[in-house]
């Protein structure tokens, strides 16, 4: 599987990075689809200190423990786990640099190659938050940083403020803001965007319309259920042989120049090799021309 450089790093990573929230928290089983991820060429893996109560950075962090030099490990950081298994937004620079300590021995390692902030808003402490990260780099704790989100008045603040190599955000044929508003400034910038959400909770993968009639009855976005049922439809329709829904998904959100990888879960190897199928499949600018005739060119009205 080929490699793209993230960002302005030296990271160098797959097309398609193993989202680890969807594992769950049976290690056996967690551990075979991390490991068929690796042979399949995936060397990206995604997690967050919050998943799963802090379980899931256990379960990657044993999973990997002797193979260590074969991934690129992303954690996140930022929401504040209260022992009763509530939390709280918390990007204080004390609260980063205590809990990376905790990160690191969940996940069996002494560095982390991309920590990201798991959120965050225009009233943060950013400078602050900025510093955090700063001071893990140059302690060598953590090789690159990034964020998680998808408030542009933010994502501009650490594009003038700060060092990050890498934005994640929800991005997908079914959610198109990002198109106007950020990835044009981001790939200016030399500043990787990660996508999320590019499958609309199944609803853009092979079983996409029959998932779309039961998990979006209250709509997606700014589509209601029936709009959201035809449009799913209509960009199954556009399909030609040996071309997935799936596939047109993962390749409508990686064509985009500022895009260099996206995260996708899998709970089973079955998903896991649909998605790195669709890696492989090819498809002509009529089509995605055709995508975006069909869905709307979504704007950000909040998250400000």
């Amino acid at each position: 599987m080929e490699k793209r450089k993230l960002g302005n790093s030296e990271l160098k990573v797959s097309p398609i990075a193993l989202g680890c929230m969807s594992l769950g928290t049976e290690r056996t089983k967690a551990s075979k689809i991390i490991d068929e991820a690796l042979d399949l060429g995936i060397n990206y893996l995604d997690t967050a200190d919050l998943y799963d109560q802090g379980q899931n950075e256990a379960i990657v962090g044993q999973a990997i423990k002797n193979k260590r030099d074969q991934v690129i490990l992303a954690t996140k950081v930022g929401n504040h786990l209260k022992d009763d298994g509530s939390w709280f937004w918390d990007p204080s620079k004390a609260y980063i640099k205590e809990q990376v300590k905790k990160s690191l021995r969940k996940l069996h390692t002494d560095y982390i190659d991309l920590y990201q902030l798991h959120g965050g808003t225009i009233e943060d402490p950013i400078e602050e938050t900025i510093e955090a990260f700063e001071e893990l780099v140059e302690e060598g704790v953590v090789r690159y940083y990034g964020i998680s989100s998808i408030r542009p008045n933010v994502i501009r603040e650490y594009i003038a403020k700060s060092n990050i190599n890498s934005v994640m955000m929800q991005y997908s044929m079914l959610d198109r803001r990002p198109e106007e508003e950020v990835l044009e400034q981001l790939a200016d910038h030399n500043i990787s965007v990660v996508t999320r959400g590019s499958l609309a909770k199944g609803m853009l993968s092979s079983k996409g319309p029959k998932i779309a009639s039961k998990k979006g009855e209250k709509g997606y976005l700014d589509y209601d259920a029936n709009t959201l049922k035809s449009t799913v439809n209509q960009l199954q329709d556009i399909l030609q042989e040996n071309q997935t829904l799936n596939g047109l998904a993962l390749q409508y959100v990686l064509r985009e120049k500022a895009v260099t990888s996206v995260v996708a879960g899998a709970s089973s190897s079955d998903q896991l090799k649909e998605n790195v199928n669709a890696l492989n499949q090819h498809f002509n600018p009529e089509q995605f021309a055709k995508v975006k005739e069909i869905t709307k060119a979504n704007t950000y009205q909040q998250h400000r």
